[in-house]
């Protein structure tokens, strides 16, 4: 089995951060997420991955290279448009020739991989397996309708009235079969070939696609809020370590990483949190939940709940929550302004102005 991953789309919902680079490398931990996507492709046991890009393609190879670090063998195919995750896979048809293979976006996180669904998949080798996950608002999903067999009946695009709760997770298995299914349909009304689509057209055609669900966290980190609770999720999976140097009037609580090269300077740090190299963080209050990336400076500050980019820097600020901040941004406190007094005295007043 092969894999496809798509890093390449827009990512709207977190300009204006992904004006500048891709959505699929924004840390959670400190890593990019697309890092997560392709280390749990490994674990499954695949290790010949097709990863589809955009405008943003340089960035991507650079940030994950020949995929040599995680045992991978990478294929770049570049999508000139986003058009589509069925689009995604009809370029790609050379690449995937008739090799069985998984559909994975590159933005999501699982907390425990595929390497079960992978197994499933190359076990029953139906034309489709899709992975799904109950929601609390489906409408703004590719939602299923599931049998009691286990195979799906219906699926819908963003419904205004779902069928079910369940939607789709960005994560698919398939045959051949699809290829057919990809040629066959016509771009839906926002000019994009569908996946859904696609997969409805199996079903329609007799061919049969199954459906597994999970309850275990997932997030697609397609928004700020999604990042920051992926973020949460690593991070209360992380080991504390200390590599970088923290001064004797610091005091560190629970699991924090330091890396080597960090330095840490009086003050009170709660885990889980995990600090880049080269970061500085004097005099102020981290965590929990935070992850500080490399060449980070924090001074008289506190901060939890949130993420730091590259190079951003924080000063002299009162409690930061549920933030994203991006790299090489700062934070700081404005200038308090001069007081001024306005009077409007009449003859032989006096006052008194406090300095």
């Amino acid at each position: 089995m092969k894999a496809l991953v798509l890093a390449g789309g827009t990512g709207s919902r977190l300009r204006p951060f992904t004006h500048t680079r891709a959505k699929q490398l924004l840390p959670i931990a400190n890593r990019p997420v697309v890092h997560y996507a392709l280390q749990a492709i490994a674990d499954a046991g695949i290790e010949e991955v097709g990863v589809v890009v955009g405008s943003h393609g340089d960035e991507i190879r650079q940030a994950v290279g020949d995929g040599s670090a995680f045992g991978l063998r990478l294929t770049y195919l570049h999508q000139a448009e986003p058009l589509g995750l069925a689009h995604a896979v009809l370029i790609a048809r050379d690449f995937l020739a008739d090799d069985d293979f998984l559909l994975y976006l590159g933005d999501n996180y699982l907390e425990d991989g595929v390497t079960g669904f992978v197994r499933r998949a190359e076990a029953g080798r139906d034309a489709a397996r899709l992975l799904l996950t109950p929601v609390p608002d489906p409408t703004a999903f590719g939602v299923a309708e599931v049998g009691g067999d286990g195979l799906v009946r219906r699926l819908e695009e963003k419904p205004d009235r779902p069928r079910s709760d369940l939607a789709l997770i960005g994560v698919y298995a398939f045959t051949p079969a699809v290829h057919e299914a990809v040629r066959a349909i016509r771009p839906s009304g926002r000019g994009e070939l569908e996946i859904t689509h696609a997969v409805q057209w199996m079903v329609d055609h007799g061919l049969a696609v199954r459906a597994e669900t999970t309850a275990r966290p997932w997030r697609d980190t397609g928004s700020v809020d999604d990042l920051l609770e992926a973020n949460r999720h690593v991070l209360d999976r992380m080991e504390g370590r200390v590599d970088g140097k923290v001064d004797p009037d610091s005091v560190l609580v629970g699991r924090v990483r330091i890396a080597e090269g960090a330095v840490v300077r009086g003050s009170r740090i709660v885990g889980p949190v995990v600090v880049g190299a080269g970061a500085v963080i004097s005099n102020s209050s981290v965590g929990p939940y935070t992850a500080i990336a490399e060449d980070c400076r924090i001074e008289d500050s506190a901060i939890g709940f949130s993420v730091l980019l590259r190079g951003a820097c924080v000063e002299g600020s009162s409690r930061i929550e549920a933030s994203l901040i991006g790299r090489e941004a700062v934070v700081a406190t404005a200038p308090r302004p001069a007081h001024v007094h306005r009077l409007v005295l009449g003859d032989h007043s006096k006052v008194q102005l406090i300095p």
